[in-house]
């Protein structure tokens, strides 16, 4: 069965159009979070099959433009409440690797004491906060910050994301109604990677665009090619400017296609291989590279050295982590039960 929203889309790779608010160092600084996002993953999958990655893996791959574009459109005071393929976001807010590598490989020192493997845990100092595995249920509580922030007179603006599976829920209704009747300073990415786990697009919901429901809840919403990071990235500036003058909450659909299974443990064979064919061409570090070419704004030899960069960077992270030692089996007991 095919995914409902790339039935009717069209087979020509739009160019991507340079955005006016960007500089290139910062293009540069863009692409270098999304290759960081796409060589974490690798790094994971490596992991998983080594025995060494604790918890799920979930791969970003082909939501990285996604991630990084709209974290990186966020102020300095603004807050990320990521979900589990926003590792790129978690980069654009200043995550170092040892700090995920602890984590991710359930090491003493973590933020979750070796108690997690993924993404949930807060990082307070980098104004993230962890992702709910109840899918839905992060989109009350990044609305719920907010508005104590509105309360004390601050303007801080939240931005959360959600799959199209997870845009079912009941609690993002909930969620995206209150933040609108309230007016909150609330950005909702709605990350439609086709697939909520096996289950495709055409089976999820009935609406031509999940931004369509933007209208029943009186707010703004918007649907974008999640491939390229600089349409997201400028979308997303905009979200966060009406979001600051007290126009409300946004809901921006960016379509994109998980790459990989739903975790590592899902051999993804439910995909039709043409469905698939379609969006590697539509790879959004590959089409961002191109474009970075083409406009001479790195050179090929400037990509290659980014990237190895980035892989003796997460060499060493991955080496830092496994050299320590798994936390005391008491350190689960904490923050549990009360004394």
């Amino acid at each position: 069965m095919k995914s409902k929203s790339t039935a009717k889309e069209s087979t020509t790779i739009p160019p991507i159009k340079p955005s006016k608010l960007l500089t290139d160092p910062q293009r540069v600084e863009m692409f270098r979070y999304m290759l960081q996002a796409r060589e974490f993953d690798l790094a994971m999958q490596r992991l998983n099959r080594q025995g060494r990655a604790f918890g799920g893996v979930y791969s970003q791959t082909g939501n990285e433009a996604s991630s990084v574009g709209s974290a990186y459109a966020l102020g300095n005071k603004d807050v990320l409440f990521p979900m589990h393929r926003n590792i790129g976001g978690h980069f654009v807010f200043g995550q170092d690797l040892n700090t995920l590598m602890l984590a991710f490989l359930a090491r003493e020192g973590s933020l979750m004491r070796g108690t997690d493997g993924t993404g949930h845990y807060a990082d307070i100092g980098r104004r993230i906060y962890g992702n709910i595995s109840h899918l839905g249920a992060m989109i009350p509580v990044a609305a719920g910050f907010v508005l104590a922030s509105k309360m004390r007179g601050e303007t801080i603006v939240s931005m959360t994301y959600i799959g199209d599976g997870g845009s079912q829920t009941g609690e993002f209704h909930e969620g995206v109604n209150f933040a609108s009747v309230q007016k909150l300073p609330l950005v909702l990415i709605i990350e439609n990677n086709q697939y909520a786990y096996s289950s495709p697009n055409s089976v999820e919901f009935a609406c031509e665009k999940l931004s369509d429901r933007a209208l029943g809840y009186g707010c703004f919403g918007e649907t974008i090619d999640g491939t390229d990071i600089e349409l997201v990235y400028e979308t997303c500036v905009r979200a966060v400017e009406r979001a600051r003058k007290g126009e409300g909450p946004s809901l921006i659909e960016t379509n994109t296609m998980r790459m990989r299974g739903h975790a590592e443990h899902d051999d993804f064979s439910y995909v039709p291989k043409e469905q698939l064919e379609y969006w590697q061409k539509r790879d959004p570090i590959d089409r961002y590279q191109s474009f970075l070419l083409s406009k001479k704004i790195l050179s090929a030899d400037d990509v290659t050295a980014i990237r190895t960069k980035l892989i003796e960077e997460i060499r060493a992270a991955i080496d830092y982590a496994i050299e320590l030692p798994f936390p005391s089996a008491e350190e689960g007991f904490k923050n549990i039960f009360v004394d």
